[in-house]
């Protein structure tokens, strides 16, 4: 694991990051905070491409918690049988659906223990809705974002809870809202996995990746 950046260093990093791409968004394709919900869901195991592919159909005809239900659980399980764990995720679809009708008046509620208490949505996907939506400045940490707070000593630790932490503590203020965007579209591009992209990396120099690329 690598050691912590100092403050310095962390705000030269995004301040980079941010002088690239100024607002950077999210890949997951949506209309409103329900198709959002929804599409974080489905996304889990599964490419943001490949859920856009399946929900671009599926948001044309359900795009509310009532237009899902009516749908049913069977013409869920035929948009998104594409997405892995589709049966299960269908289910998940059709169960938070019901239990926003039934509970929220067909709203989706802007609170991080109300979003996790439906069904298929964790902490990751509150903190995106709350995030994209609402602009909360919520660290969701995935795969790339704890591989990208441990490489490069902007948020190292052993878990996801850790690294989210340790976002929350050490980036600048200024950079929280889009920070967990950069992160992500960083280790999507460029930091990736095997042999990532040291050359043409904006914090290379900044980086305490010992086994750059280059």
């Amino acid at each position: 694991m690598a050691k912590q950046l100092d403050y310095n260093t962390i705000r030269e990093i995004f301040r980079r990051f941010h002088a690239v791409d100024p607002e950077p968004k999210g890949e997951l394709d949506h209309t409103n905070a329900y198709t959002l919900v929804v599409a974080v869901a489905l996304s889990a195991q599964a490419t943001d491409k490949g859920v856009n592919k399946a929900t671009r159909d599926l948001f044309a005809v359900a795009d509310t918690p009532q237009k899902m239900l009516d749908l049913g659980l069977d013409g869920v399980m035929e948009h998104i049988k594409t997405i892995g764990l589709f049966r299960q995720k269908a289910k998940n679809v059709i169960k938070l659906s019901q239990i926003l009708v039934d509970e929220y008046g067909g709203e989706v509620p802007n609170s991080r223990a109300a979003l996790q208490s439906l069904p298929g949505v964790g902490r990751k996907t509150a903190n995106v809705v709350l995030n994209m939506w609402w602009s909360y400045p919520a660290q969701a940490v995935d795969t790339h974002i704890f591989r990208i707070g441990n490489r490069t000593g902007i948020a190292p630790g052993k878990d996801v809870d850790v690294v989210e932490r340790r976002i929350e503590d050490h980036i600048p203020a200024d950079y929280q809202l889009h920070a967990h965007h950069w992160m992500i579209l960083h280790g999507r591009y460029v930091c990736v996995a095997r042999k990532p992209k040291c050359a043409t990396c904006i914090i290379r120099d900044l980086c305490l990746f010992e086994d750059k690329t280059l």
